[in-house]
C-alpha cells in the first residue's frame, strides 16, 4: 500500500492514511481534544505562526493543527482519489 501524502500548507504534507477526522477547532470539545494533546506531546502544530482552522485526529492519537480550513483539506483529499482512480 503506497502512502498518499496530501499538503496542508507552508510546504508541509500529513499521510492520508493516517487520517481518521478533520473538524473545525472552534468546540469545546475539540478544544479539549487538542489541549489534552498539547500536555501529552501528541499534537503537531503545521500552522507556521498563522490561525489553525482545522484539527487532523491521527491513526496513532496525534492530533495534527493546520491552517487550511476543514472543507479545502477535503476537496484536496477527493481530488487524491479521483486522480488515483
Amino acid at each position: 500500500m503506497s502512502t498518499e501524502l496530501i499538503h496542508v500548507g507552508f510546504d508541509h504534507f500529513l499521510a492520508l492514511n493516517r487520517v481518521i477526522a478533520i473538524a473545525a477547532p472552534g468546540s469545546a470539545p475539540i478544544k479539549r481534544m487538542v489541549q489534552q494533546a498539547k500536555q501529552e506531546r501528541r499534537s503537531i502544530d503545521l500552522t507556521s505562526g498563522r490561525r489553525t482552522k482545522a484539527v487532523v485526529r491521527l491513526s496513532d492519537g496525534e492530533v495534527a493543527l493546520i491552517s487550511i480550513t476543514p472543507e479545502t483539506f477535503a476537496g484536496r483529499a477527493n481530488s487524491i482519489h479521483a486522480a488515483a482512480n
